[in-house]
């Protein structure tokens, strides 16, 4: 109960800051967002932590089902051999870099 609370108390003092500041604030805000996701350095580290989460997720795909084995449902283990075929191969399924 006390985190809801808290919870509500911050809703609303966000809510009342927000409503003050108005839209130019607002508009200034999204602005700079937009500015912060297009920087270049921002952009390679994004890229940089999404290729180290798809080669993460190679290995632990690998590992888990070397230690699983056997004891996996037929189903699961046709899907994990086609993702680990797919993955031999040296295409990359996790998904596709932008720049």
């Amino acid at each position: 109960m006390r985190y809801r609370l808290t919870f509500m108390a911050g809703l609303g003092v966000g809510y009342v800051l927000g409503a003050r500041a108005g839209h130019e604030r607002y508009e200034q805000m999204k602005k700079t967002a937009r500015e912060f996701a297009q920087n270049p350095a921002v952009r390679n580290a994004a890229e940089s932590a999404a290729q180290s989460g798809r080669e993460m997720a190679g290995k632990a795909l690998h590992v888990v089902s070397d230690r699983v084995g056997d004891r996996m449902p037929d189903a699961v283990a046709e899907r994990v051999r086609s993702l680990r075929e797919r993955s031999q191969g040296g295409g990359d399924d996790w998904g596709t870099s932008n720049t």
